[in-house]
């Protein structure tokens, strides 16, 4: 950070006084599941979809139009944002996780949660957590569960003073909530849905467990909790991870045929209504001013929306960018932010390339604390591009994604480099297509500021770029970080594959 940069920064996290408990801000994450760049009409105005409540907080707050996921898929994402920390140096080296997997963050890992509530705040986890838990006697196999006793390495023992969700994705048994450790049902009956988009895998579900009804259950929990804590002088953090768009696509009857784009743009229409149901509550509050609201995404797109007929409809939920979920491309992994804050921040736009993994060292800021060098590791505070309504700096370095196949790609200003000749996920061409694989070079190199739909390959043109980008990601993943301080460990290296194929390129 240079001293331009590192003077605003001081100037305007100082400037926010020491908090009082009544003072510091409340925090609301709001985190969707799938929903692409282009399916935000405040962010794409050729968007078909009216997004009016997500456009409201825009017009509020402050709009990152150059916001990317540390993943293009679910669980590594997740596990960026609570940490601060690339999800590449944890144990997960690709892919999700999925209903009956373990914890993947370690119970002595710092978490977001745990940061903010030794800084006095109350949290809570309301939602899809796919982070994993240890299910009471899972090692005995996912037919041995005993429902009847709690989880164990759950939300509860890394910050989370409440929790209330489910395990993964909305298409991933087993389809039981969760609530404080202890499952709300013991699930005796097996289910499973083949519908076209509104498909979820065969597996045991709870009494209490309506797919349909997971959505709006969410989202009445959430505004009973800000709700709830209005009255008190304690601050409170709420991540608010929602199950939509994601498969199985569930609009409620009265979404139904809103959009014309069939029941993806309905679901994204419902989602917008939820959020909307999140905002009034905190209006409702009285604490709307002081207030931190973030709206966000996991990843773009997936193709299992049916992308390919929405695009036909003249909708493209990625907007112009190659690619969707599960990709190196910015389709995988350019997401919709947006901050909304009454009382500190104006409403602006700010075209700074950020990660989420950011919002660990922005919210620690916020409340003056410190971070070790053994937590936040790929966390950088935005609090200068909050509070600046002009162009300032850059206050990253680089940013790394990581794609469904554990491949690399980072980005330096408008230079980007794809570590690999595929799209590392599920668009053409897939990493395991050998025929359209075929003569391409072994990485990709893309100049965003021309190419924005990464068309044009140049990594022949510009070798010393090239190894530039290489250098600098090998530099952040033998560092552990790639953020200033002290080296530290990555996690369970010995038969990390994409690291060593990386090292031969």
């Amino acid at each position: 950070m240079n001293k331009k940069l590192l003077l605003l920064s001081l100037l305007t996290t100082n400037s926010l006084g020491v908090f009082a408990k009544k003072e510091a801000p409340n925090i609301i994450f709001i985190l969707a599941d799938d929903l692409g760049y282009g399916d935000v009409s405040c962010l794409d105005a050729n968007s078909k979809i009216q997004t009016t409540n997500i456009d409201k907080m825009g017009n509020d707050g402050v709009i990152f139009t150059d916001a990317h996921s540390s993943s293009s898929v679910s669980t590594p994402t997740r596990y960026g944002i609570l940490t601060g920390r690339y999800n590449w140096r944890s144990k997960l080296k690709q892919g999700v996780l999925k209903g009956y997997s373990k914890a993947l963050i370690h119970s002595d890992r710092q978490t977001m949660a745990s940061m903010l509530k030794k800084q006095g705040y109350t949290t809570a986890g309301i939602g899809k957590w796919h982070l994993g838990w240890d299910w009471n006697n899972i090692d005995a196999g996912t037919d041995s569960v005993d429902f009847s006793k709690p989880v164990k390495n759950g939300p509860t023992t890394i910050g989370f003073d409440y929790f209330f969700g489910f395990c993964g994705s909305l298409d991933m048994p087993p389809y039981v909530y969760i609530e404080n450790d202890m499952p709300t049902s013991v699930p005796k009956k097996v289910v499973v849905n083949k519908g076209k988009y509104s498909h979820w895998r065969k597996g045991l579900v709870g009494d209490d467990f309506v797919h349909e009804e997971v959505l709006p259950n969410i989202v009445n929990r959430a505004c009973k909790y800000i709700h709830d804590k209005a009255p008190s002088d304690t601050p409170y953090f709420l991540y608010l991870p929602f199950s939509a768009p994601h498969t199985p696509i569930l609009p409620s009857p009265e979404f139904r045929g809103k959009s014309g784009l069939g029941e993806y743009g309905d679901f994204v229409l419902m989602l917008d209504a939820m959020v909307g149901r999140v905002l009034e509550a905190v209006r409702a509050s009285g604490e709307e001013n002081n207030t931190i609201i973030v709206f966000t995404s996991d990843n773009g797109c997936s193709p299992a929306a049916g992308i390919k007929e929405l695009i036909k409809q003249g909708h493209y939920p990625n907007s112009i960018y190659r690619g969707n979920k599960a990709d190196l491309f910015d389709g995988g992994h350019r997401i919709p932010c947006i901050v909304k804050w009454p009382a500190r921040v104006k409403a602006h736009s700010v075209n700074q390339t950020i990660c989420l993994t950011d919002f660990y060292a922005t919210f620690a800021a916020i409340n003056h604390y410190q971070l070790d060098d053994s937590e936040g590791e790929d966390s950088y505070n935005l609090l200068p591009a909050l509070f600046s309504e002009s162009e300032i700096s850059p206050i990253r370095e680089a940013i790394v994604s990581h794609s469904f196949s554990g491949e690399f790609t980072i980005r330096q200003g408008n230079w980007k480099l794809l570590l690999s000749p595929s799209s590392g996920g599920w668009s053409y061409p897939r990493p395991n297509d050998k025929k359209a694989l075929e003569g391409l070079p072994s990485m990709q190199l893309y100049n965003l500021s021309s190419d924005v739909g990464e068309k044009t390959n140049l990594v022949n043109k510009y070798p010393n770029k090239v190894n530039e980008l290489k250098k600098l990601l090998l530099r952040y993943i033998d560092e552990g970080r790639s953020t200033p301080g002290l080296p530290q460990k990555n996690d369970s290296v010995a038969n990390w594959k994409q690291l060593k194929k990386l090292r031969s390129l």
